[in-house]
């Protein structure tokens, strides 16, 4: 299976892991998801593995520019209907291995997943 990076093209999280993945010749898909969206199953499926809290950019201006409403009484189930509705609230990027996912960019992880 080719891996599929989830992510926005101008988020320089996402350009450093998309750098690293061709530096050490990695084959992977890239998907933007400001452009394509993402759908509910795969993001529950993320928050399933990883739990919201890790899923969920809270410190990104996405979710800061928030009404204190949307930003209060958080769980699973609001914080996957703000992210189906704003996906850059989504954390950057998520690499998709298939059996697994890596939330965010950290060279050893990918070193240890991708070799």
């Amino acid at each position: 299976m080719t891996p599929t990076l989830y992510g926005i093209p101008n988020c320089d999280t996402v350009k450093k892991a998309r750098v690293w993945l061709d530096q050490n010749g990695t084959v992977f898909t890239f998907h933007d998801y400001k452009k394509a969206g993402i759908d509910r199953p795969r993001l529950e499926a993320w928050v399933a593995e990883h739990g919201w809290e890790t899923v969920l950019n809270r410190a990104g201006t996405t979710f800061r520019a928030l009404p204190e409403a949307d930003k209060t009484g958080l769980d699973a189930d609001k914080a996957i209907a703000l992210m189906l509705a704003q996906p850059s609230m989504i954390k950057r990027p998520v690499l998709d291995l298939g059996d697994r996912t890596l939330v965010g960019f950290k060279p050893e992880l990918y070193a240890a997943a991708v070799g």
